[in-house]
């Protein structure tokens, strides 16, 4: 099987507290989930955040209807946290949310493991953009959320 890797950073104008507990709150994931993927979680709110929590959703892939399950495998807040899929169109989805604070604010990284049927061409044409796609929309939603950001901390001094 041949994983792929997306790794993501940007600086929000915000403590750690604050951006964690927006994360935290999984209702929130369909605030910065592009509006072309439909996507909503079935599992009943509130969902309570911790190590071994189940979410469920449902989101359309190019049309196709997707039901998708993540289990918080990892939770140490305020500094990161991990959900990897159980159930959805991958056959690996890990991805580690880190947040650390930074020159007034927090540097946010996202590293993220995948796998799917196909190799190396499908991922180039069509997953590694679909993927890019919707990372960049969710920077632009935290941009609008927590204000100006970056990819990197503006420089001290």
């Amino acid at each position: 099987m041949r994983i792929f890797k997306l790794e993501e950073e940007f600086w929000l104008p915000r403590g750690i507290e604050d951006v964690f507990r927006f994360f935290a709150d999984a209702t929130n994931l369909e605030l910065i989930t592009p509006p072309w993927l439909r996507f909503k979680i079935e599992t009943p709110c509130p969902i309570s955040m911790r190590a071994n929590t189940l979410i469920d959703y449902r989101l359309k892939l190019h049309g196709i209807p997707i039901r998708w399950q993540s289990r918080i495998s990892l939770w140490d807040p305020p500094h990161r946290f991990v959900d990897e899929q159980t159930r959805g169109p991958y056959r690996l989805w890990i991805h580690e949310h880190c947040f650390e604070e930074q020159s007034s604010g927090t540097l946010c990284r996202d590293n993220v493991q995948y796998a799917h049927l196909g190799g190396s061409l499908v991922n180039r044409m069509l997953v590694e953009p679909d993927v890019s796609a919707i990372f960049a929309y969710r920077a632009e939603k935290l941009r609008q959320v927590f204000g100006h950001s970056s990819r990197c901390a503006p420089e001290s001094g």
